[in-house]
């Protein structure tokens, strides 16, 4: 299915509090830009900033007209700008990077190629060697090495680096929402755009203000992991996750009742002394596995019904088309 593009690149910017760095950061690329003849779109999307970053993304949308920028009300998160940048994006391969002057423009050109070339549906960099404190780069380490082990995608070893290029459909095709930027890799793949590689790029020392992200992002992203995880897996067919889990108690617990109560009627019809089955901790412990059991079963029966109601349960991404066909 041939799709046109109006333009060679779109570069999706989220930012918070950045009003120093931008300046320099739009031209640097503009410089890129026009060293490789590209024609392109730079979309910046102001999360609710409290300084003058609105202000510089007029001025720079005035002196170079392909700046582009969108102001957000207040401040919904790096998962929200990214999405309304890419919702508005027009180009033929879309780049995000962060506003910190952290990462290079002079990357773009090869990831461009690594897109449209070697037929990459998504390419995300790995600052291999970092400029931050050890209290980011270790935990950074074992939330991708958990990531990796839980996602498959074992080729990659920095999901959180900022610096992505994408083919236009994957954009167009993926939501991101909460956090879930972290993990855009995971949802690309989950959707069904599997060719996804990585390139060492450069990770440069902040030169303006402060990082805005504390330690509580990797309890936030674990918690992402497993919702993304649940969604990807199970999210079309709840009842085969709670159906399994309830049918298995329920049964374990039915199998355990039953063996309780044919050992008290042997022992009432041989006169063997047994303790009263509402004395053994035992009955209630099965009792309780019995009513969990019906409870995850019904729990998955009624998200059953709602997955089959969901609006986009058909919704499925066309690759490619013969010419004779028509929709």
């Amino acid at each position: 299915m041939q799709s046109s593009y109006n333009t060679d690149i779109s570069v999706v910017i989220p930012l918070f509090n950045e009003d120093e760095s931008l300046p320099e950061l739009v031209t640097w690329i503009d410089r890129v830009m026009k060293q490789h003849k590209f024609s392109y779109e730079v979309i910046l999307v102001d999360d609710g900033s409290t300084d003058k970053s609105w202000q510089v993304i007029e001025s720079l949308s005035q002196k170079i007209k392909e700046v582009k920028g969108i102001k957000f009300k207040r401040n919904y998160g790096k998962s929200a700008a990214l999405h309304k940048g890419f919702e508005v994006a027009q180009g033929h391969v879309v780049i995000t990077m962060d506003a910190d002057l952290q990462d290079s423009p002079d990357e773009i050109p090869e990831l461009y190629e690594m897109i449209t070339q070697q037929g990459y549906d998504l390419v995300s960099g790995w600052k291999k060697k970092r400029h931050d404190p050890i209290s980011k780069t270790i935990p950074s380490k074992f939330f991708n090495g958990v990531t990796r082990m839980v996602s498959g995608i074992d080729n990659l070893h920095d999901f959180n680096c900022g610096l992505k290029a994408y083919h236009h459909n994957v954009i167009k095709n993926i939501e991101i929402y909460g956090e879930m930027h972290r993990y855009i890799p995971v949802i690309a793949k989950w959707v069904g755009f599997t060719k996804i590689g990585e390139k060492v790029v450069e990770h440069r020392a902040r030169k303006f203000g402060t990082t805005k992200f504390g330690l509580e992002r990797f309890v936030n992203g674990f918690l992402d992991l497993l919702s993304i995880t649940f969604v990807s897996r199970f999210g079309k067919r709840p009842m085969h996750l709670f159906g399994t889990l309830g049918s298995l108690m329920f049964i374990l617990g039915l199998i355990g009742a039953c063996y309780l109560g044919v050992s008290k009627l042997y022992c009432v019809y041989n006169d063997i002394p047994a303790t009263r089955l509402t004395q053994r901790p035992s009955f209630y412990l099965l009792l309780t596995s019995m009513i969990l059991g019906t409870q995850l079963f019904l729990a998955g029966f009624l998200a059953e019904m709602i997955a089959r109601n969901d609006k986009d349960r058909n919704r499925y991404i066309v690759e490619k088309e013969t010419a004779n066909t028509t929709l």
